[in-house]
């Protein structure tokens, strides 16, 4: 059985490129374009992880990941992200408890063994 994976990302491209390197990974992967999406999907189809833009308008990544975690806390969820400051990846993992940080841009080999890390494979 393979792992689902949800992109949570408002560029288009970005979702693309990311659905296409998992799949070819053998993971099944949910899309959503915003955070508003994000969790209405959550309400009816739940994956093993999620991949989770910052920088998305209406409702930020930070606010998405509040969300999430308040309903499913043993869901991992992994930033991905072009910020790469210290103050947002700190913020990221060590005060809101990310699973992970990817910054953009990032390798495809990369990508892939840090969500089969994510998901426990």
């Amino acid at each position: 059985m393979s792992k689902k994976i949800l992109i949570v990302d408002d560029e288009p491209d970005t979702v693309d490129l990311v659905k296409l390197v998992l799949e070819t990974e053998g993971f099944e992967v949910m899309t959503a374009y915003s955070g508003k999406e994000c969790l209405a999907l959550l309400e009816v189809q739940m994956p093993d992880a999620v991949l989770l833009d910052l920088m998305m308008p209406e409702m930020d990544g930070w606010e998405v990941f509040k969300k999430i975690k308040e309903k499913y806390e043993d869901l991992p969820v992994a930033m991905l992200t072009v910020r790469n400051q210290d103050i947002d990846i700190m913020l990221g993992l060590h005060v809101l408890k990310a699973n992970d940080y990817i910054t953009k841009p990032f390798g495809r080999k990369d990508l892939v063994e840090r969500v089969k890390k994510l998901v426990g494979l």
